[in-house]
């Protein structure tokens, strides 16, 4: 069975593991206030609605 002669270096190990975060790209959801794209669990940047309540107030223009 093969085994390493040596160690792999902590630089290499991070280096590895680093593109993990890139392979998961955020799922973006239907806001069911304005049917805008936007983050699960998150308030909706363009109507400013969570839960189906109003949180921010959203400037238009802004």
């Amino acid at each position: 069975m093969g085994v390493p002669k040596r160690k792999p270096s902590t630089s290499r190990q991070h280096m590895r593991r680093a593109y993990n975060s890139v392979l998961k790209l955020p799922q973006m959801n239907k806001c069911p206030q304005c049917d805008a794209p936007s983050l699960p669990h998150r308030v909706c940047p363009a109507c400013g609605f969570y839960k189906g309540r109003q949180v921010l107030t959203v400037t238009a223009g802004a």
